[in-house]
Order: C-alpha cells, then sequence, then structure tokens
C-alpha cells in the first residue's frame, strides 16, 4: 500500500479490527519513511451478477445507482442514509447468495419499491411513480387509492 503523504511503499500494519458486519477490515498503517499514519480498508470483493435491463440490455450491478434512486424517493423524509445503505447492503448479499450470474433489472426494482412501502408511504409513491412509470394522473391516483385501502384495511 502506497502512503498517500510521501509515496512510499514500505508500511507497517500496526492494528487491524473487523467491521461490524465481518466483512472488511479497518487496518492503521505507519510509513516507514516519513512515520506518518493512515488507514486503508481491505474488503472481498464481491461477485454480482450482471443486471438485464427491460430492453434487455445488460450492466454491473450498481450498488451507487441503487442509492441513488432510493435517496432521490426518500428526500425530505424521516430515513437516514444509514437504512438505506444497510437495506443496500442486504441487497447486495442476497444478489450474491443467490449465485446467479443475470438478474432482472425488475427484481431489484420489487425489493426496493416493497421495503419503501414498508418504510415510508410517501418514498413509496415517489419511487413507484419513476419505477412504474405511470402515464397520467390517474395511474398515480390508482396507486394512492390501493395505498389508502390497505391502510383502512389495517385500522379494521
Amino acid at each position: 500500500m502506497k502512503c498517500p503523504y510521501c509515496g512510499e511503499i514500505n508500511n507497517k500494519v500496526i492494528d487491524s479490527r473487523l467491521s461490524k458486519d465481518g466483512r472488511m477490515i479497518r487496518r492503521r498503517r505507519e510509513c516507514i519513511e516519513c512515520s506518518r499514519r493512515f488507514t486503508t480498508y481491505e474488503k472481498l470483493e464481491d461477485l454480482l451478477p450482471m443486471v438485464v435491463k427491460k430492453d434487455g440490455r445488460r450492466e454491473a450491478f450498481s450498488r451507487e445507482k441503487i442509492i441513488t434512486g432510493i435517496r432521490k424517493a426518500c428526500q425530505k423524509r424521516p430515513i437516514s442514509m444509514t437504512q438505506i445503505e444497510e437495506f443496500v447492503d442486504s441487497l447486495e448479499l442476497h444478489f450474491q447468495d443467490l449465485g446467479k450470474k443475470e438478474i432482472p433489472s425488475s427484481e431489484i426494482g420489487e425489493m426496493v419499491i416493497r421495503t419503501l412501502r414498508e418504510w415510508d408511504e410517501v418514498a413509496y409513491v415517489r419511487f413507484a411513480s419513476v419505477y412504474r412509470q405511470f402515464k397520467d394522473v390517474r395511474e398515480f391516483m390508482a396507486e394512492l387509492e390501493e395505498i389508502l385501502r390497505e391502510k383502512k384495511k389495517g385500522k379494521d
């Protein structure tokens, strides 16, 4: 590992700690040349499947793309960044555990939409309007009416 201060390659590890979820190691290092300390993180390389889009295109699984979509839906809502990141961590683990080489984007979208529906109705509707590509206000209203029906059922 190259020292970020002087560029020297020779350094020593002075402390190692496992992250809470056990998927990453944090290492404190000290440069042999300049004696400055820095931190590195070691993570197992993820073997995530390719995502098959609706139009048949294939692209790499993008954690950042999922987080960005969820963050937009949750803007000004009581959902923390930690909550979003933990959910995306669980998504990654789920798809790694499946062992598939490809997954349809709809599978990811449905998992996100179900989770948002549990977390926050407004975030859910925001995400659904983009994900389900509502064409007009009627489709949007139908989704809202469904939420209201389910909410009413829960109170009965």
